[in-house]
């Protein structure tokens, strides 16, 4: 049924008086209503929520026909459509399914009329913004969606106080966004205009309402910190459908869970104000990749890296990856901060200098790209088109050398990918790193922080052995801005004072391991999902992290890039900070309206978050 359809049919039906507000039934029986029960809200009661958010509530299509279009590999395009998720779907795990309905929320006011009709009618409620998430938690069929998709208004602010604290703290430069604003939009309007930063995501398409409440890195978190240690203050409407505000002086309970609890646990966040960071001059790279052609070169490569980080790398100037591949291959991925391109060369030098003199053992693949730009051209689009024809340069053929016989003293090649749909907006677009995660379906994925006491000089051969017996399983990536040792001072004690988990004070970086295939989706011929494939490479990449588990004490992983299967979620991603998380949720949502796969509380809920154990 399409939406001018809906609107007639329900327009056409009686008016039925509201129901009154009330609780869910303490049964441990309890089960929410779906289209097929006797006691699904009537159409009545569907006009009555269809007005009372100004005409906004849409039926859900499932475009399934579009997973064969080329749209479905354009992040935006998915994100335009309220029935889609960017990951497709997990093997043996979940595949994304539509809403019934949803609320395409405009302000906090539309958000409290969708709460409030779930709660009174018993419905599964799911919460999306993005549509990120890898454990098909913005998605549930037979459910009532509450889509931001549209609240993206910015605004700036030069000396902003939370409500409450105007006598605890000093005013300080800030940004308000709407929960569903995407992190291009919030770079462009902070960096790209204003000459600022704003901790957003590295994924450009990524929603801010769910990065801040799952924890949320960017490639420059190493410096800057994680999102939710910049949470400032959010609107949020809890379960019985009030709005609140939420900050360090007033619900400061409630703030902290929203600071890296789990996004769609404890309320729907209508908007939120961060803090505003100055920028540096210049912002880089550092991308190429080390061939060894032996298994023994290999081992030596991955200690002399693990040294070289950490005496030269270990410090909040170098964020992002390095992949170490069971193809005796090293690829390095980083972002820079602060430092020009001659800075950033030096620091390199040594490394390939290294690799140089064994031309024997090891061979650089296509070409070193090391370079900076200003900082305020980082997300600039329209920056990047004018200057492409003059840095782009060829990644194929193999290099051999030294240092200065390969190194490029050039601007990064062009990294971006485009929204060419008819009348996009010109700056909708997303890095090619992240084209990868776009409408696939995940066969296996797992993450594991990684202390920094592993980088002590007599732990570092014990660190560069599990990471090449990690490496002959499947491939994995550090990802060093999403740890935050070597990060300064204030970083740290900013995400010290939120809810994600301890382990990422002290880590030096996130071991991310996972396969996928894309596009896929079940009952599609020829985009079926691999099952037996899918299955194999889950083991792969559960023994990867198994090698690099043996040696962490504590093993804890990332909320929002995990298992779907995590052991014991509770410990891995908030450790000593759930029991805490887990008071704040009986107190704010006490009858679990809101629920997400392996979020805090769902364990007294079936799979599905339909019914109560």
């Amino acid at each position: 049924m399409n939406r001018r359809s809906f609107l007639r049919a329900i327009g056409s039906a009686a008016l039925l008086p509201i129901l009154p507000r009330r609780l869910f039934a303490a049964t441990t029986n309890f089960r929410r209503r779906r289209p097929s029960d006797a006691t699904w809200p009537s159409q009545s009661a569907w006009k009555q929520l269809n007005e009372a958010v100004g005409g906004n509530l849409i039926p859900v299509d499932f475009p399934l026909n579009k997973i064969l279009d080329e749209n479905i590999r354009n992040p935006y395009y998915i994100g335009d459509q309220p029935g889609l998720t960017e990951t497709l779907g997990w093997v043996d795990a979940w595949a994304t399914k539509p809403s019934v309905y949803a609320v395409a929320a405009r302000n906090a006011n539309d958000i409290a009329a969708a709460v409030n009709f779930a709660r009174e009618n018993d419905l599964r409620l799911v919460v999306k913004g993005g549509g990120h998430s890898y454990q098909g938690t913005s998605n549930a069929p037979d459910s009532l969606l509450i889509w931001t998709r549209h609240m993206h208004d910015i605004e700036m602010h030069d000396q902003f106080v939370p409500q409450g604290c105007e006598h605890a703290m000093q005013p300080q430069p800030a940004v308000t966004v709407g929960a569903g604003t995407i992190g291009m939009q919030a770079y462009q309007a902070v960096t790209t205009k204003a000459g600022k930063y704003v901790q957003g995501g590295g994924c450009t398409t990524v929603c801010l309402g769910g990065l801040v409440q799952s924890g949320g890195f960017g490639s420059y978190s190493k410096h800057y910190g994680t999102a939710a240690g910049g949470l400032l203050e959010a609107e949020v409407i809890t379960a019985d459908g009030q709005i609140r505000i939420a900050n360090a002086c007033t619900n400061p309970d409630l703030f902290w869970a929203l600071k890296g609890g789990g996004g769609g646990s404890f309320g729907v966040v209508s908007k939120m104000t961060l803090r505003v960071h100055d920028l540096p001059e210049y912002f880089g790279a550092a991308n190429f990749t080390v061939k060894a052609e032996s298994d023994d070169a290999y081992r030596r490569l991955i200690r002399e890296f693990v040294s070289f980080y950490h005496d030269h790398l270990f410090n909040d100037h170098w964020g992002e990856q390095a992949h170490v591949k069971p193809d005796n291959t090293l690829e390095i991925s980083m972002t820079s901060y602060g430092l020009d391109q001659d800075q950033a060369r030096k620091v390199w030098q040594p490394f390939l200098d290294w690799v140089a003199r064994s031309p024997n053992d090891y061979s650089l693949k296509g070409r070193v790209n090391i370079g900076s730009i200003p900082a305020r051209h980082w997300w600039d689009v329209q920056w990047w088109k004018e200057h492409w024809p003059e840095i782009a340069f060829p990644r194929d053929g193999v290099v051999h050398g030294t240092l200065d016989d390969v190194l490029v003293h050039v601007l990064p090649q062009p990294l971006f990918d485009f929204d060419t749909r008819p009348g996009a907006p010109p700056n909708n677009a997303w890095w090619k790193g992240d084209a990868g995660q776009v409408a696939w379906f995940i066969w296996g994925f797992e993450s594991l922080w990684m202390p920094a006491s592993l980088l002590e000089p007599d732990s570092q051969q014990r660190l560069a052995d599990a990471l090449f017996a990690a490496s002959r399983h499947t491939g994995f990536e550090l990802h060093f801005n999403k740890g935050l040792g070597g990060a300064p001072p204030d970083a740290i004690a900013a995400a010290t004072d939120t809810s994600t988990n301890p382990a990422v004070l002290t880590a030096f970086a996130l071991v991310i391991a996972g396969d996928a295939q894309k596009p896929a989706y079940p009952g599609i011929p020829g985009h079926e999902p691999s099952v037996a494939d899918g299955r194999k490479a889950r083991e792969r990449v559960h023994q990867c992290v198994d090698q690099l588990r043996a040696i962490v004490p504590n093993p804890g992983a990332y909320v929002s890039e995990s298992n779907y299967f995590e052991n014991g979620f509770q410990q891995a991603y908030w450790g000593s900070n759930h029991a805490r998380l887990a008071e704040i949720k009986k107190k704010y949502d006490p009858d679990g309206l809101f629920f997400v796969h392996n979020g805090v509380g769902s364990e007294q809920w079936s799979a599905d978050g339909f019914t109560k154990l």
